[in-house]
């Protein structure tokens, strides 16, 4: 296992090494296709791939994806894991997702936060600790929400993933994996909300409106879901508009009125 390095997690969590958290070495990886094309580098593939995928030909894409995989091609593994988790042009099979996934993981876990490929790397260990929570149905991966907590506390630490760090504060919002901190909770929302994640914002904002486990500051509570709320996409995010009306309508003038300051200030800061 190339990943020896342990990397101290920030913000009071356990030390976690990738290496020994993703070794799966009873576990089948998957295998490349036998494309009946002949490329003449991983690139090539790489290329082909992403072209026929782009042009609507996802079995030739598959192909040629399978093919750079097979090579370890970073790129390609996270795109192979996406079509097979989202049934993208393939039929949906979340084991071979997850299997993609890990190797994914597995041989990029100490890629430098900085590289270009880290956003994918990172999203490899999100969609891990996802798979961990429930299991996949009828295979060897079985609930785990300990290791759950491990991917995403990998990817919200050392990748600064805002999409990890909004897993993993619900997980100690609800005590799953992890003894229940909301004082932590909140840390890795706001993290998150900094980067302009509108969840973590919006259930940010909740807490600290209602003070369920941190002190209640209203007026940034609001400015939160006012923030969410602007950038949501209404057929989907119903429930940050929900908490945004059911905020705004219980507010006082004073903390309306401090909110909008408190928002003023923000989008200033970001300019």
């Amino acid at each position: 296992m190339r990943t020896s390095r342990l990397i101290a997690v920030v913000l009071g969590a356990a030390v976690f090494c990738p290496g020994a958290a993703l070794a799966l070495d009873a576990a089948p990886r998957p295998q490349p296709l036998m494309p009946a094309t002949k490329y003449g580098s991983v690139r090539e593939a790489l290329r082909t791939g992403m072209r026929d995928y782009n042009a609507g030909d996802k079995l030739g894409a598959v192909q040629a994806l399978e093919y750079a995989a097979g090579q370890g091609h970073t790129l390609a593994l996270w795109k192979l894991g996406r079509m097979y988790a989202d049934g993208d042009g393939v039929q949906h099979d979340d084991l071979k997702a997850f299997e993609y996934f890990s190797k994914l993981a597995d041989q990029n876990a100490d890629e430098s936060p900085d590289s270009p490929n880290a956003p994918v790397i990172s999203s490899a260990f999100v969609a891990l600790g996802t798979y961990f929570l429930d299991g996949i149905k009828g295979s060897y991966v079985a609930a785990n929400p300990t290791r759950a907590v491990e991917m995403f506390n990998y990817a919200a630490s050392y990748f600064s993933d805002s999409n990890a760090q909004y897993n993993l504060a619900r997980l100690y919002m609800e005590g799953t994996g992890v003894e229940k901190d909301v004082r932590l909770a909140a840390r890795w929302l706001n993290l998150a909300a900094e980067k302009g994640h509108h969840p973590s914002q919006a259930v940010l904002g909740h807490l600290l409106i209602t003070g369920q486990g941190v002190p209640r500051q209203r007026a940034r509570g609001l400015m939160w879901l006012t923030l969410a709320r602007e950038a949501i996409d209404p057929a989907k995010d119903q429930w940050i508009a929900k908490l945004y009306d059911d905020a705004f309508s219980n507010a006082g003038e004073s903390d309306r009125k401090l909110a909008l300051a408190l928002l003023e200030q923000y989008i200033q800061s970001r300019h």
